[in-house]
């Protein structure tokens, strides 16, 4: 097959009656679409078999994850392009052809998405994702068309394809070929910044990440979890820090190295940088603690305590050994696109800028 549409459910049996036909009706001849269930309880399995039996279903035994979930069913699948879409998204009638087209015509690119509305408020951005994403210095994500909890309406801002630092996991299309050879998605994360992550090292092995606007699609938000849930707290700062821990060295060595630097210097320069940086981010994130604490939000500064305890648990560092291996292989090719050299809260809060924000 070209496309393997993949669908990761855990208990979201309402969103698979309601937004599963219609995806069904937008498949073509070239396109299948795979259930994989992460052990849902709540009649899902059961729905699955009953009503759709003729869609291509995996059922897991036990819940492994957004990571652990895809990474298994995506071994499985022979395809040219993966698509990775949660079950609370409504797709139009030929949502997926632009996608493809993008893909076939843009050998450079390695993963692609369409532009994420609400799928309440139909005109607006969705928060999760909008018009796809960038990152500022400390490693704080945020998107066209949404910057902290402001979301832009849809008046056409965005329209024009454009190569940015991620797109969401809600709905991306990616190279299977790439997929496998990034090794998938990292099984440590679980769930959430697993596809930022998953972007960030497509990029640095010279690969560009695009939003494609003639395609677009509408996300509920919060199918999983909550956006207030003391767990997907937990799980943004562990994992923003895992992925800053991760990469932020060898983007910075890659930006030294485009300077004119040597290897060795390089690599040093981008382990020096990033410790620094990380440790800053540490700080604010302590800060934000803080602040819970003062509020008597005990759940979620227990959130945050458990969240660096546990990403310092899994002991990952990037030395600049590491980095130096890193630049013999994809000096020359890697570029990462969408960083900014700025701190996006301050600037979003005082400057009280609605639409626009860039790197």
């Amino acid at each position: 097959m070209k496309t393997a549409v993949v669908i990761l459910n855990w208990n979201t049996k309402g969103f698979l009656e309601k937004f599963l036909p219609p995806l069904l009706a937008s498949a073509g001849p070239d396109e299948t679409v795979v259930v994989a269930d992460n052990a849902s309880s709540d009649g899902s399995v059961e729905l699955l078999k009953n009503r759709f039996p003729d869609v291509s279903a995996m059922f897991f035994s036990r819940n492994r994850g957004y990571t652990g979930g895809y990474n298994r069913a995506l071994m499985q699948l022979k395809a040219e392009y993966y698509v990775l879409l949660n079950s609370d998204i409504e797709v139009t009638e030929h949502w997926l052809e632009p996608l493809t087209e993008w893909m076939d015509t843009h050998p450079e690119c390695g993963i692609c998405a369409p532009k994420l509305h609400s799928w309440a408020d139909r005109d607006m951005f969705e928060y999760a994702g909008a018009a796809g994403g960038y990152m500022d210095r400390f490693g704080y994500p945020y998107c066209r068309g949404r910057v902290l909890k402001t979301v832009e309406k849809d008046e056409g801002q965005y329209d024009t394809p454009e190569n940015v630092f991620w797109v969401s996991g809600a709905c991306l299309m990616i190279r299977a070929e790439l997929f496998h050879r990034l090794g998938g998605l990292d099984d440590r994360f679980f769930a959430h910044m697993e596809e930022i992550d998953l972007c960030w090292r497509a990029q640095l092995e010279g690969f560009r990440v695009a939003v494609v606007p003639a395609s677009t699609v509408y996300h509920v938000g919060g199918g999983s979890l909550p956006n207030n849930s003391p767990k997907k707290l937990y799980l943004n700062y562990r994992n923003n820090i895992l992925m800053l821990r991760k990469n932020l060295g060898k983007t910075l060595a890659l930006n030294a190295l485009k300077s004119g630097k040597d290897i060795r210097t390089s690599a040093l320069e981008g382990a020096k940088k990033a410790s620094r940086l990380i440790f800053i981010r540490m700080l604010m994130d302590g800060a934000s603690a803080a602040v819970y604490f003062i509020t008597f939000r005990w759940s979620y500064l227990k959130a945050v305590w458990t969240a660096h305890r546990d990403a310092k648990k899994l002991r990952i560092r990037t030395t600049a050994r590491d980095i130096s291996l890193y630049l013999e292989r994809f000096g020359n090719v890697g570029q990462v696109y969408g960083m900014s050299d700025r701190w996006i809260i301050p600037r979003a809060l005082f400057r009280r800028k609605k639409k626009g924000y860039t790197v």
